[in-house]
């Protein structure tokens, strides 16, 4: 990073936050600030844990509590251990809180109006485009890598949300009995890793290097969810340099015809297609890379 690149960061910041407002202490003309409002919002009408809210909105558990009390003294939520667990306490809106999300979700639209109201046609398809770019490269930067156990209940979460999607997106469905998957102790240190990629704490994507002696790695188990789909460049990078960190030259995956979007990523992150490796029923292609030392990278 250049010193002309930071320079544009925070004008881009300073712009942003003088149009949308968030330097006033009355947000969107409402009684309270920003910081509140989103909080407000981010409850909705089902309710949350306080830890789900910090992880979500990245936020101090100390300002939370603060923002929390706030809200509950203006009588707009209640918070409460949770039934099963009282080390999780939970918030729901109150009878008076529930007209702030509608209220607020009106004035946004006002808002969003107004910054789109001047501009013609052609600049106003220009910034949505601009601004889609940027929320997916943000939220890119935002997302985590951790290494779990494949038995963690986030791995089964995205495993069981991979399966449900090759089951619906293939032709022949998928039995997960008939593919030659790697146990958990293939996708375990030493023999591989899994990771799970998290976006503000919640799990969006999962993925395995299979690190087998004396042969090349392979990519497993690779799956990001339809929301988050533009982040699958984050693990997959990380597969490669986990690899590469673990003395392998070349990295293999292999998938089916009808995953044309991971088919085009992989081929985006210099994947070269060569002949089958392996007998997976469900597998159409194969791809080789050839990986960079860390000492050469």
């Amino acid at each position: 990073m250049d010193a002309a690149q930071i320079d544009q960061v925070r004008r881009f910041n300073r712009t942003v936050t003088e149009r949308v407002g968030v330097l006033h202490d009355q947000y969107l003309g409402r009684d309270r600030p920003i910081g509140e409002a989103r909080l407000l919002w981010e409850i909705g009408e089902q309710g949350q844990d306080v830890r789900r809210l910090r992880e979500r909105l990245v936020l101090d558990s100390g300002y939370v509590s603060r923002l929390l009390r706030s809200l509950e003294a203006d009588g707009l939520v209640g918070v409460e251990p949770h039934p099963r667990d009282r080390r999780v306490r939970t918030v729901r809106l109150t009878d008076a809180g529930r007209a702030g999300p509608a209220e607020l979700g009106r004035r946004s639209d006002d808002l969003a109006g107004r910054l789109l109201g001047p501009l013609n046609s052609t600049q106003r398809a220009r910034l949505i485009a601009a601004m889609a770019e940027v929320d997916r490269l943000l939220s890119a930067a935002t997302v985590t890598l951790d290494v779990v156990a494949p038995a963690h209940p986030d791995a089964e979460h995205c495993l069981l949300s991979y399966f449900a999607e090759l089951r619906e997106r293939f032709e022949t469905g998928f039995d997960p009995a008939r593919s030659p998957l790697p146990g958990a102790t293939e996708l375990s240190p030493p023999q591989g890793l899994f990771l799970i990629a998290h976006l503000h704490g919640e799990p969006v994507g999962c993925a395995g290097p299979k690190l087998p002696p004396g042969a090349p790695a392979e990519v497993k188990r690779m799956w990001v969810a339809p929301h988050a789909r533009g982040l699958g460049r984050r693990p997959l990078a990380e597969l490669e340099a986990t690899a590469s960190r673990h003395g392998r030259e070349v990295m293999r995956l292999d998938t089916n015809t009808v995953l044309d979007a991971t088919i085009g990523l992989y081929r985006s992150c210099g994947f070269q297609e060569v002949a089958a490796f392996n007998d997976e029923p469900y597998a159409q292609h194969w791809f080789e890379k050839r990986l960079i030392a860390p000492s050469a990278g």
